[in-house]
């Protein structure tokens, strides 16, 4: 299939980032991970001289299951009633850890006077599902339950994340319709990695040249569910494929972007639709000629400033600010 086109200067951007070339199999995934991550800015060079804060928990787990890591980044004195955004990490839910996304909270944490859970869950497939997701949930019902400590409005608690992290938003919202638990405020899903079928498509257009290409992405989705990733008749949650959710209504609101030259396109715009045909309520954003992560990779992109002003108009409204 015929790709559609990235803009001219993110593909400039693109042509000088390293490509997945090679086809590792699940049970590579540990030896690479074990070469090391990207190496990105520190939280604290980040931040900066902002009047921010931050500080490392350990939380209660799911039952049986280790206690969960999280970072929490807050403005900096007395905090009441603010604000929370309750982040997971992308990398396929193979790959990463949680400071990939300490550029994309900080401004938010600083913009909102919010404060930030940034959430270190356990990676497949080591920890197949539904540990990511049970684990990311974890961290949405103690932000909740310790929302007076936290200096949080438990009102106004959105769950977020880019690629697999907006997978995991998504499950966490379909948990916590389902479970009946926290009441969420809404779910910021950026590039979400929704459908493990593979079969859109944008998935097609986008195999071997995208910073998140086709072949990853089937790789990702077999380390998480093993052997029922695409397929159709397997037993898999919902909640760690929340495409594959046979009902979508009664969620928290959606936010959900991509780029128009990345493989989750159309299975992201699928999703908005479909929570728009249970009357939900959805915003959906397609960026002309964004790849996969654009706005992490291109910072000072004319693209990369109308994404993430939408998302702070956004946010505005669901915070009431």
């Amino acid at each position: 299939m015929t790709p559609v086109p990235f803009d001219p200067a993110l593909a400039a951007i693109l042509d000088a980032m390293p490509m997945y070339t090679e086809r590792p199999t699940v049970a590579d995934i540990p030896a690479q991970r074990a070469q090391g991550d990207l190496p990105m800015p520190s939280l604290d060079d980040v931040i900066g001289d902002r009047a921010i804060d931050h500080e490392d928990r350990a939380i209660p787990g799911p039952a049986g299951a280790p206690d969960v890591v999280v970072t929490v980044i807050r403005p900096r004195g007395a905090v009441s009633g603010a604000p929370c955004l309750v982040n997971f990490h992308g990398g396929g839910t193979i790959y990463g850890n949680r400071h990939m996304d300490n550029g994309r909270l900080v401004p938010l944490v600083e913009e909102f006077g919010a404060v930030a859970i940034n959430v270190e869950y356990r990676l497949a497939p080591e920890h197949p599902s539904p540990a990511p997701v049970e684990d990311c949930y974890a961290a949405l019902v103690w932000a909740s339950a310790n929302a007076d400590e936290l200096g949080i409005d438990p009102g106004r608690i959105v769950v977020m994340g880019g690629s697999a992290g907006g997978l995991l938003a998504a499950g966490v919202a379909l948990l916590a319709r389902d479970r009946r638990g926290p009441v969420l405020a809404g779910q910021l899903l950026i590039c979400p990695m929704l459908d493990d079928t593979n079969t859109t498509p944008a998935s097609h257009q986008y195999d071997g040249f995208s910073p998140w290409p086709r072949h990853m992405g089937i790789l990702a989705w077999s380390a998480l569910l093993g052997e029922g990733a695409g397929d159709l008749s397997a037993d898999v949650s919902i909640y760690s494929a929340p495409a594959r959710a046979a009902d979508v209504s009664g969620l928290a609101p959606a936010f959900v972007e991509a780029g128009s030259a990345e493989l989750f396109r159309d299975e992201d715009v699928t999703y908005a639709s479909r929570i728009w045909a249970t009357g939900g309520q959805a915003e959906l954003h397609i960026w002309g000629g964004g790849f996969h992560g654009f706005d992490m990779f291109a910072p000072d992109h004319e693209l990369t400033r109308a994404a993430l002003a939408a998302r702070s108009s956004w946010l505005r409204r669901i915070f009431g600010k």
